[in-house]
């Protein structure tokens, strides 16, 4: 049979490279940022764009989505090519792909830092960016799927079935994660309030860690690992088994996010079941990589680019335990809103995922340029050094996780809390900075690569279109009669798409549609009413700053959180019927301050004035930073009535032309709370923004609060 000769395109795979760097290097100088914020409140510069509630949300962002998105595109363009032998369905696809993904990274921060954000984590960005990544998604989507099905290799290789799977998933989660309602250019509100909207942004939120941190770095490790190593994947059977299992019950494990929330118990118990589950497809696909190198220790031993790999590995092997064992309701009522989780979820992006990527940079970039890597012995540095900052960051956090557990939970003889809030967490400041260090010896790692990278590129010369040739798909070499039914679907690539929507739909339906349709998931309060304007202008302030990274808003049945944070308080816990107006929910995930679900009217107007301005005045030891221009910044008015129209249309009950007369209203309390100010001799003016946070503040909880 005559060969086809052909050539791989791996300028853009260089493209994907170079961005990958910069970008690690970016989203991990944010986060040391955001790490010596945590302890140091001088660190946020009392400048908004700095402040830790934005470079928080810019730092996650441009780890998940600027370097480990850009890995796996330079991962999947260099691979798909091979494995289908034969070049990417576009080159004109391709280059939309990477000037659209970068211009989405670049807009993202811009706007993160500007402080338009939707409030959900991992989910931030404003409806604009979210068409645009839709767009370029699908873009991705029709080069990847024509480049497969112009395949010359007829079976769809272990690799390229994770590349589907991660690609209709991670459209489908953010399809759907992603329905807001614009109210301006820039603005939105969640089209889901409340329970509906945790459950939605956890179930995305736990997925976007499944399918865009795990299923395509998985499928470059079926690829680069066995590449590496000169070694054949361990088990065939096996991969299978991983991948059918892995992305059927994953999907479903978004709830154990919310335990002892208002979530309904049935839905926690249902994410608890899968979680526990997960563990089986995780570790075997830990194991199918790590037995990979059966016979190629000694290679280990000298090769730093299998040294990152093992690590990788083993993280990732460590973070699919320890998800379910969190997910377990006993465990998970110790680590929730803790620092363990933090170090958790950092165990798997530092370990999993850029120990992965290093390695594949290491690997990858000599392959292309035509020449040696320029330093093993700094490649293997970098391996000791990372190896080091990802231990001094994971043992503080867990340490500090335990201690704030232990502490929050702790009585006195006479049923009093034994620690004030702000107690457990000064003591805790030595392990924040010992994280810190940890996290910049890691960046020093990754500096390191960049130098060694670039000596590397000076020593050769790209090989921009790599000449291959291989034999096109004969008719006569399909297999006729009775087929394995995996090797019948490894030759079909759309039944695989098809068959891989149906796995990961099949457990989201069964979770949300209930939630949604069973009015008794929610039971409603009818002392709950809608927010005032004013309120919704502070409420959407409190979102921009970024206050819901540091305060939860919601009390779980435990005796030490409802004497904490709802003390004399005969509704104790947080109920479902609380937050059917909040768009989006505000539940939090991490408890740097307190709870604050019922602090409406605990302290006064004053009190909220001097914390914003100088939290330290009122809290000796905080860490929380000032908002000083909260204070001088006027309430834009002009939107109000959008505002109003947009909450209108979500369901929230105002009446009818309510928009036409909201500002009047707004302007009524905000002269009220300007009054309560001048009271306790503080000036300010009665549009000023800080005056619309108090109101939102001193409103939170006192629906429900028969105290009040």
């Amino acid at each position: 049979m005559q060969l086809e000769k052909f050539y791989y395109d791996n300028k853009i795979v260089k493209w994907f490279a170079y961005a990958t760097i910069l970008w690690a290097i970016v989203g991990m100088l944010a986060g040391v940022l955001a790490a010596v914020q945590i302890y140091l409140p001088a660190a946020n510069f009392n400048f908004a764009p700095t402040t830790f509630g934005r470079v928080r949300p810019v730092h996650t962002n441009a780890v998940i989505f600027a370097f480990v998105g850009n890995g796996i595109f330079m991962g999947v363009y260099y691979s798909l090519q091979r494995l289908c032998k034969t070049r990417m369905f576009s080159d004109t696809l391709s280059k939309i792909h990477f000037w659209g993904w970068q211009s989405i990274i670049v807009a993202a921060a811009i706007t993160l830092l500007a402080g338009y954000t939707t409030g959900k984590e991992y989910a931030e960005l404003e409806w604009p960016i979210d068409i645009a990544i839709t767009l370029v998604w699908v873009l991705f989507g029709i080069n990847m799927f024509g480049t497969i099905i112009k395949r010359r290799e007829s079976h769809i290789y272990v690799a390229i079935w994770f590349y589907i799977a991660t690609w209709v998933t991670v459209a489908m989660l953010h399809i759907v994660n992603s329905f807001e309602l614009p109210f301006s250019a820039l603005k939105s509100y969640s089209w889901y309030a409340g329970v509906q909207d945790a459950l939605v942004q956890w179930w995305y939120g736990h997925n976007a860690v499944a399918f865009f941190l795990t299923t395509p770095y998985l499928g470059i490790m079926y690829y680069f690992l066995p590449k590496a190593a000169n070694r054949p994947v361990y088990s065939y059977r096996l991969s299978i088994i991983h991948f059918w299992a892995l992305i059927f019950i994953y999907i479903w494990a978004g709830p154990h996010h919310l335990l002892y929330t208002a979530l309904p118990d049935w839905a926690q118990s249902l994410g608890v079941v899968f979680s526990v589950m997960l563990i089986a497809p995780s570790w075997g696909g830990m194991l199918n990589g790590l037995f990979t190198l059966r016979g190629a220790w000694d290679k280990v031993r000298e090769d730093p680019v299998l040294k990152f790999m093992v690590v990788a590995i083993t993280c990732y092997g460590m973070a699919t335990f320890e998800g379910p064992l969190l997910s377990l309701k006993s465990v998970n009522a110790i680590s929730h809103f803790t620092d363990w989780t933090i170090a958790h979820v950092h165990v798997g992006a530092l370990g999993w995922n850029g120990f992965l990527t290093f390695a594949i940079l290491y690997w990858l970039i000599p392959r292309i340029f035509n020449t040696k890597l320029y330093s093993t012995k700094l490649a293997a540095n970098h391996f000791w050094i990372g190896t080091i900052g990802i231990i001094l960051y994971a043992v503080p956090m867990y340490w500090a996780g335990f201690e704030q557990a232990s502490m929050w939970k702790q009585f006195n003889d006479d049923g009093t809390l034994k620690y004030q809030f702000l107690e457990t967490v000064t003591h805790i400041i030595p392990l924040y900075v010992a994280r810190s260090i940890g996290g910049t010896l890691y960046l020093i790692g990754a500096l390191m690569m960049v130098y060694n990278l670039r000596k590397t590129i000076a020593t050769g010369k790209l090989i921009a279109n790599e000449e291959a040739e291989a034999a096109p798909i004969s008719k006569h070499t399909e297999t006729h009669g009775k087929q394995y039914w995996h090797r019948w679907i490894e030759k079909r690539p759309m039944q695989m798409l098809v068959f891989s929507l149906v796995a990961v739909a099949i457990g989201g339906l069964l979770e949300l549609i209930p939630t949604f349709l069973v009015k008794e998931n929610i039971p409603t309060i009818a002392s709950v009413k809608p927010y005032t304007p004013l309120e919704l202008q502070g409420r959407d302030i409190y979102i921009r700053e970024g206050c819901y990274l540091c305060h939860s808003q919601m009390i779980r049945p435990f005796r030490d959180e409802v004497a904490r944070y709802s003390p004399g308080n005969n509704e104790g816990y947080s109920k479902a019927g609380e937050f059917v107006y909040d768009h989006p929910f505000q539940w939090g995930s991490k408890r740097t301050g307190p709870d604050l679900a019922r602090i409406g009217k605990k302290y006064n107007d004053s009190w909220h004035y001097n914390h914003m301005l100088e939290p330290q005045s009122m809290s000796p030891g905080s860490i929380m930073p000032s908002y000083p221009w909260l204070f001088d910044n006027k309430i834009d008015t002009a939107i109000t009535p959008a505002k109003i129209r947009a909450m209108i249309t979500l369901g929230v009950p105002y009446e009818k032309g309510y928009d036409l007369k909201a500002n009047e209203d707004l302007m009524k309390q905000a002269k009220g709370i300007k009054d309560n100010l001048k009271k306790d001799k503080l000036e300010v003016a009665t549009d000023a923004e800080i005056v619309a946070l108090i109101a939102y503040l001193q409103r939170v909880g006192t629906d429900i609060n028969k105290k009040n």
